[in-house]
């Protein structure tokens, strides 16, 4: 039974409905039903939702993936730790007037050695 994956998927889809519900406000304020209306603020707000929907799906099914194949559960807890903390700040610096550059790239950061190590760990555990 998994008990690790679904934890850091339901972390991350409230990060992901808290994102959503900022977009759904701005929408409301600017007076944008469809696309951006070419508002700044109503853009990085889509596009930290919109960032945080293309990544996590994947890093969520390397997690669980992963701890079906019973990888230890400190390294599972780091994976999800870094896919959480990964598009929490990517989506903070996204939003951020100016970007947080830093921020946002530590953010891509995180998320891409949790894909990464969570892509080999896959494989290897396939393969051996």
């Amino acid at each position: 039974m998994l008990t690790i994956a679904p934890l850091y998927a339901g972390l991350i889809t409230l990060l992901f409905v808290a994102l959503s519900v900022r977009v759904i406000l701005r929408r409301r304020e600017a007076g944008v039903s469809l696309g951006d209306g070419d508002d700044n603020e109503l853009r990085k707000r889509i596009r930290a939702q919109g960032n945080c929907a293309e990544y996590a799906p994947l890093g969520l099914i390397l997690l669980g993936m992963a701890e079906v194949q019973g990888a230890p559960v400190w390294a599972l807890h780091l994976l999800g730790l870094m896919l959480l903390a990964g598009r929490a700040l990517h989506a903070w610096a996204v939003s951020r007037t100016p970007s947080a550059m830093r921020a946002r790239v530590g953010g891509m950061t995180l998320t891409f050695v949790m894909l990464i190590l969570g892509a080999l760990a896959n494989i290897g555990q396939a393969l051996l």
